[in-house]
């Protein structure tokens, strides 16, 4: 049985190897994991941005990369076997048609959250919380 390490010293076994790391704001990394500290700040060398819209996706390299450990939502090792088949399902396209597809997404999601919020308080209920409230 494997031992037990609790907190970040359970990232001891991922140094070095590549890692998708999810962010608060939704953003999706990938890179490889060369240091931390005791508060989950990472360190991604080689780092990809990688935004999936639909049936599309696309990447931009963002090289070194520091994350607050505070944002971090979801870390997790990537398959080598499984990465190298790629996205059969997917087509790639340019971050620049990617990055304009998942903002008007953002716009149409915000804007039936809004019509959801006036439904709701048309029929006596409260706002329940903010933007900043999400993940």
């Amino acid at each position: 049985m494997e031992s037990f390490l609790p907190g970040t010293a359970s990232l001891i076994d991922s140094v070095d190897k590549k890692l998708l790391v999810i962010l608060r704001d939704g953003r999706n990394l990938i890179g490889i994991l060369r240091s931390y500290d005791q508060f989950a700040n990472l360190v991604l060398q080689n780092t990809l941005e990688r935004i999936i819209v639909n049936d599309c996706y696309g990447e931009k390299e963002r090289g070194v990369f520091i994350i607050r450990g505070e944002n971090v939502v979801l870390l997790g090792e990537i398959d080598k076997d499984k990465e190298q088949d790629g996205y059969p399902n997917l087509n790639k396209v340019s971050y620049e048609k990617i990055k304009e597809l998942h903002e008007q997404e953002i716009k149409d999601k915000k804007a039936r959250e809004l019509q959801k919020q006036k439904i709701l308080l048309e029929r006596g209920f409260s706002e329940e919380f903010g933007d900043y409230d999400l993940y």
